[in-house]
């Protein structure tokens, strides 16, 4: 599903920093993932990568057959429209939009009939247990159903590939669990990777596996059932 190859990234400023050596991460459909590691390590950056959104500075990145790097700006862009599905820790759920069209976006951006766009957004708002919601506006809802409504716009159009940068990062302690939960569920009952990023221990705990990223690439991690 996902290879990425002896990734570097560099920020060219005032002062030119690397950010990212030698990435390696080869992700199977139906995998669950976590990375964690401190602030400013280069998590968000190593997203951005794999959605295609910015371009390493060497080694490759491929994504269901694709080539990341040999592929031009607007195929990139259908790429992710049609394999790649996000969860941001903002929710970024458009506050002028109800509940339905929210989770409807990545079924217009893709052209499908709105007949069966009605049908695949309640049936994923059902999953998510936002059934009733579906006229609501996201200022009548709590951070835990804003979020709920953020992975089923995700999950809606059945990605390849889920990325959920910090998805809990706003949320109380019984609703990010409530979250994560179901994060996990409809990414794996839908046979998608996955790949969580987060500085939780207990995020990180619903992943099949954990890696650390550090100033030295991504290592495998064994964290304690307990703290």
């Amino acid at each position: 599903m996902l290879s990425v190859r002896a990734v570097c990234k560099t920020y060219a400023g005032s002062h030119r920093r690397l950010v990212l050596t030698n990435i390696n991460l080869a992700l199977a459909a139906g995998e669950y993932i976590a990375i964690m590691g401190e602030s400013g390590i280069g998590k968000s950056t190593l997203l951005n990568l794999i959605a295609g959104l910015d371009q390493p500075d060497a080694g490759s990145i491929t994504l269901a057959g694709h080539d990341l790097a040999r592929m031009p700006d607007d195929a990139r862009t259908r790429l992710r429209r049609s394999h790649l599905g996000f969860v941001f820790q903002a929710f970024h759920v458009l506050p002028y939009l109800s509940v339905f069209q929210n989770v409807a976006l990545p079924l217009r951006l893709l052209g499908v009939d709105m007949r069966e766009v009605a049908v695949r957004v309640q049936r994923m708002l059902d999953a998510v247990g936002l059934g009733e919601r579906s006229a609501s506006m996201p200022r009548e809802l709590s951070g835990g159903e804003l979020q709920r409504v953020a992975i089923a716009r995700a999950l809606v159009h059945s990605p390849r590939l889920v990325l959920a940068d910090e998805p809990t990062g706003n949320l109380d302690p019984d609703s990010a669990a409530q979250v994560l939960a179901l994060l996990r569920e409809r990414v794996k009952g839908s046979g998608a990777a996955g790949i969580l990023v987060t500085h939780s221990r207990a995020a990180a705990l619903t992943a099949d596996r954990v890696l650390t990223l550090g100033p030295q690439g991504l290592r495998e991690t064994t964290l304690p059932e307990s703290a």
